[in-house]
């Protein structure tokens, strides 16, 4: 009964593990604004993600100014202007700022049931694009009105269900994983041959962050597939890469960990056997 009840709580660990990891990263990483604007930072020198940004920008900006028969080299000016703009820290000022705030505005709407998405509103980049042209003297530049331009990041169309389930993840954020813990410890505690059950379980949780790599890998194909055709597809896997990274570390943590405690386990058994 002992070793039927510690192979149980195994098998309940090694499924528990992708489950907490996605408890505690919904709660502690989607959910903090610190943490959000943090993942997503290292998006502002991504090369699909500048591309994304530079495009929109400067097809606002060329919309907002009419200059007659020097159209063409106006828009090119912006273009390289706006490209010239996201390699400086004032860029990464101004999508650190539109990053907070898209992450309150996903925070609003998983609180009041309102919006069904998530956007990066490029607006400070657009504004600080068109001081740096006017203070360079550049022709037309001060034209160029208020704009307001989104970038969409994530878009939900059950957002009441997607509130729910963020709920649920977000109160099992921390007891997920304790619980976890515990099952595990009380695996070994139970089993009959520990040294075995420490193998076992050290497996368990090495399968555990398999599970847990796979769903990632999974999920990426399909909300890449899922994706409408005007969706820059590198871009968005950037995004999700970026959003999930924390993921993709605590499965290589979990895996490791999981390997070398049983590998510890059955080295000690082989070298106690080997003792006279």
């Amino acid at each position: 009964m002992r070793t039927f009840l510690s192979s149980v709580l195994i098998v309940l660990v090694a499924l528990l593990v992708p489950a907490s990891a996605v408890a505690y990263w919904a709660d502690r990483e989607l959910g903090d604004a610190d943490r959000y604007t943090a993942a997503m930072a290292p998006l502002a020198g991504n090369p699909a993600v500048r591309g994304v940004v530079v495009a929109r920008a400067t097809r606002a900006l060329a919309g907002q100014i009419d200059a007659g028969p020097f159209q063409g080299g106006v828009d090119a000016l912006l273009g390289e202007a706006v490209r010239s703009f996201t390699g400086t820290p004032a860029y990464r000022t101004a999508w650190d700022a539109a990053n907070r705030a898209a992450h309150a505005a996903f925070i609003e709407a998983l609180t009041t049931g309102q919006g069904d998405a998530v956007t990066i509103d490029l607006a400070p980049v657009i504004a600080q694009v068109k001081g740096e042209l006017v203070a360079d003297g550049v022709p037309f530049a001060d034209r160029i009105p208020e704009t307001h331009l989104s970038v969409k990041v994530m878009e939900y169309d059950n957002l009441g269900a997607l509130r729910k389930g963020f709920r649920m993840l977000q109160i099992a954020g921390v007891w997920l994983p304790l619980l976890t813990l515990v099952l595990a410890a009380t695996a070994i505690a139970v089993a009959v041959h520990r040294r075995r059950a420490v193998i076992a379980t050290g497996l368990g949780l090495a399968i555990g962050a398999a599970l847990l790599w796979l769903a990632v890998d999974v999920c990426r194909h399909l909300t890449l597939n899922d994706l409408p055709a005007d969706i820059d597809r590198p871009a968005a896997g950037a995004v999700y890469d970026a959003l999930t990274a924390f993921l993709r570390t605590t499965a290589w943590v979990v895996l490791t960990l999981g390997l070398v405690a049983a590998l510890a386990a059955w080295l000690t058994g082989r070298l106690r056997r080997r003792t006279p």
